[in-house]
């Protein structure tokens, strides 16, 4: 197939896109975002794949296309649009289209407001180090699938196309049980993100969910999506006993995974480190590192799936203390002589709640630099940021919001991250509100650590790696 994917240059889309060039389609596509910066680092990766990359002007869309994918952040008068309906190329939406996708193949779903795309990482990586050939679209970039052709968020098992049907191959610890199923290079796992509300269309095999708080939507409006998804599924529905939203689905006949709430899965013996953590299992112990109590709930969703696939806990211990992590994940820039730069993809309520929990067992007196992302979520969550901060901030700590980040489009900017700091600053916390990064830069010396938080700005982890120059020479 000849397809054109518009807004390419986004994790879920650019997930897709890596996906089908790897499975043998011709891929080409564009995003305003290269048409800014032609070196864009993901521009890079795609082009490593043989995937073309022409102008947001309508250019790339022509009669040779078997269909043409949409990402949902390109509005329908946009050049592309307009041509693929003028010329009859068939449409689709990003998400019709991966719910297209992952029909045709024994899906794994991972949803939840927050942790996905590290948990569905975590899930594919131990899946493909346990000999299970897995298949994977995600939006984060897994660091061991990374190299010069794979940005890392996706994964594609071609054993099933290339032998022309089921693989006989089975992993070491499933040698001599004729009960294994056959063909595991149809395994998908897939981070079902709710944010567009197309996760009610999936069908999986078995689904995952971490947990449940506002993000893109309420809560009321996403545990509407999330018991569709349940219900959708055909297989284990496998959920978080300890979030206390989550319990209010009354998912009858779940799997259960925890750490307070009695469970199926439960972790105990935790052992909390800076960068990493050690917990125990049914009497199995686990490393992993990754630190934070919330990445023992992603790698618990990991075990708990295995283990119902018939991977036995002990087997599942060694390949974990092996997973990297994701990008922009608790990225560590630099760390030596007191001095510490961390980022992350931190960016709803809770994950900057969780994030910041983590951060405190590992250095006093930090910076703490948020970009919040589009005016809508800020709109939305503006009592919930203020909130997340103040009971996270320290009195030593300092919080600077850098200006909200604003990828194009028609939006109401009626909304400014002063009105954040403002109303952190009323808690009594230290907030403020600056014009750019160079502010942030300018305060190198200072403060000796700083933390970077926010999403979907790529440059956010070049940023970053700036900061953690000039500080590591002052």
């Amino acid at each position: 197939m000849k397809i054109f994917f518009s807004g390419i240059g986004g994790s879920g889309v650019s997930a897709i896109a890596c996906f089908m060039a790897d499975r043998g389609h011709e891929v080409s596509g564009s995003d305003r975002a290269f048409d800014l910066d032609p070196a864009h680092p993901v521009a890079k990766f795609l082009k490593g794949k043989n995937i073309r990359i022409l102008p947001q002007n309508g250019s790339g869309i022509n009669g040779s296309l078997d269909l043409a994918v949409m990402s949902t952040a390109v509005e329908e008068g946009t050049p592309e649009v307009v041509k693929a309906r003028s010329t009859g190329v068939l449409l689709k939406t990003r998400p019709q289209y991966l719910a297209e996708l992952a029909a045709g193949f024994k899906t794994i779903a991972i949803a939840g407001t927050s942790g996905k795309s590290t948990a569905s990482g975590f899930l594919a990586f131990l899946m493909r180090e346990l000999g299970l050939g897995p298949n994977f679209i995600g939006g984060g970039r897994v660091k061991a699938f990374k190299n010069g052709g794979n940005p890392g968020n996706s994964l594609a098992n071609t054993d099933f196309l290339n032998t022309g049907g089921m693989s006989e191959c089975k992993p070491e610890w499933r040698k001599g049980e004729p009960e294994w199923p056959k063909g595991n290079s149809e395994w998908l796992v897939l981070e079902a993100c709710e944010s567009d509300g197309s996760i009610v269309n999936y069908r999986p095999l078995h689904s995952v969910i971490l947990n449940l708080d506002v993000d893109h939507k309420g809560i009321e409006e996403t545990a509407l999506m999330f018991r569709a998804l349940a219900q959708n599924t055909r297989g284990n529905v496998i959920i978080n006993a300890d979030d206390s939203n989550l319990r209010g689905l009354s998912l009858e006949g779940a799997v259960t995974f925890g750490i307070h709430s009695t469970a199926w899965f439960m972790a105990s013996q935790i052992r909390l480190g800076p960068f990493g953590s050690q917990f125990t299992v049914d009497g199995v112990d686990f490393t992993i590192n990754l630190p934070g109590i919330y990445n023992i709930y992603n790698a618990l969703s990991a075990i708990a799936v295995l283990y119902t696939l018939g991977v036995p806990l002990g087997t599942i211990s060694e390949p974990m203390s092996r997973f990297t992590g994701i990008d922009r994940r608790f990225d560590v820039h630099l760390n030596e002589g007191g001095k510490l730069v961390i980022d992350d993809y931190a960016h709803n309520p809770h994950k900057i709640a969780c994030f910041m929990e983590a951060i405190r067992a590992v250095k006093n007196r930090v910076c703490y630099v948020f970009q919040p992302h589009g005016f809508g979520p800020v709109r939305m969550m503006k009592k919930e940021y203020i909130e997340a901060f103040a009971q996270n901030l320290r009195k030593e700590d300092q919080l600077v919001l850098l200006p909200i980040f604003y990828q194009g489009g028609t939006v109401s900017m009626d909304i400014t991250s002063e009105d954040i700091a403002c109303g952190v600053r009323e808690t009594g916390k230290s907030a403020a509100a600056v014009s750019g990064r160079q502010d942030v830069l300018d305060m190198a010396g200072q403060w000796d650590s700083f933390v970077i938080m926010g999403a979907r700005d790529e440059s956010l982890s070049l940023f970053a790696a700036d900061l953690a120059k000039i500080l590591s020479k002052k």
